[in-house]
């Protein structure tokens, strides 16, 4: 149906309190790429929620509504709130600039939520939004000690020698991105926690996520980088070929 005739109750307490989980990913030309790891991701966060879903039904409504779009380019946004509401819904893709700049901005993680994608987001948007007022594109959060943590929506990733890449881990309380895992995977890539000092000298960083997929970091606060450096580069390029190698798998295997 149009959004104008999706409607839910204001009584829901996923619109009153930001309770409730989220997913989203981008399809290319009609193929939905990383749809089952976002769908693991979903149930596992419902479960962290203790929030009952249905998630062969979620497919089956992801699937429908992919075939009715057709050959096209956009996201699509998966929303289950505490009311038993479960929305799915086709977005446009945002242009993200070829690079970005961003501020630093202090973050404490909220333990219990560690992990879980949830609609709870008040924190990363108005981390944004401050960064915005400094005259920066997006925030970067950072622990009040200094320790590295991800962009509000996005992992991190930098290099302080040019060399070697490095990204906070899990255990610091940021998200297990489905991109972060793809670049794992193929990257060489020290997973480690890291100092606010280390990425103000790094010679290049960038940041991922499944919707902006590889974007370069041209300054962060005062400290300007070579954007894109030759690790992003080969990250974007790495990150392409998955995109393309898995959608062909899933044609090749419905065929």
């Amino acid at each position: 149906m149009p959004v104008e005739q999706a409607t839910i109750p204001v009584t829901d307490d996923g619109f009153v309190r930001g309770d409730g989980i989220f997913e989203a990913f981008r399809v290319y030309g009609g193929k939905q790429y990383g749809l089952s790891r976002h769908l693991d991701r979903l149930v596992l966060s419902a479960a962290g929620m203790r929030l009952p879903i249905d998630v062969d039904s979620i497919r089956r409504d992801v699937e429908t509504l992919i075939e009715a779009r057709g050959e096209a380019d956009y996201a699509i946004r998966i929303v289950c709130t505490r009311g038993g509401h479960t929305v799915v819904k086709s977005e446009p893709l945002h242009e993200f600039p070829d690079s970005i700049s961003l501020c630093v901005v202090d973050y404490r993680t909220t333990i219990v939520l560690d992990g879980l994608k949830t609609l709870s987001y008040g924190g990363n948007v108005l981390a944004n939004r401050i960064a915005v007022e400094r005259g920066f594109d997006e925030a970067l959060l950072v622990t009040p000690a200094g320790l590295l943590l991800e962009g509000p929506t996005a992992s991190l990733f930098f290099s302080p020698d040019g060399k070697k890449l490095i990204t906070p881990p899990l255990d610091d309380g940021i998200l297990d991105s489905i991109t972060r895992m793809a670049l794992l995977k193929g990257l060489d890539v020290e997973v480690r926690s890291a100092a606010l000092e280390e990425v103000l000298g790094a010679e290049e960083a960038f940041l991922c996520s499944s919707i902006r997929e590889i974007q370069a970091i041209n300054r962060i606060d005062d400290h300007v980088m070579a954007a894109p450096g030759p690790l992003t580069t080969a990250a974007k390029k790495l990150y392409a070929e998955a995109v393309q190698a898995r959608i062909a798998d899933a044609a090749a295997n419905i065929s």
